[in-house]
């Protein structure tokens, strides 16, 4: 049970920093802010909740056990 609340934690935070690399490599690619930008926003912010959606079952799975 230990390691799955490890590798629910894991994949929450490699998902939250996945978002904000995505975002930032999309505005470096395109030099502006625009309706594409905001789409992959949009996209990696509900990537970022469920991260931390994860993180936080992944705590509650570590303190129960």
């Amino acid at each position: 049970m230990e390691n799955l609340a490890f590798t629910v934690d894991i994949i929450g935070k490699v998902m939250i920093a996945y978002t904000a690399l995505a975002v930032h490599n999309r505005v470096r690619k395109d030099h502006k802010i625009d309706k594409d930008v905001f789409r992959t926003m949009k996209h990696e912010k509900i990537i970022g909740i469920l991260g931390i959606v994860l993180m936080i079952a992944g705590y509650i799975i570590h303190i129960s056990i």
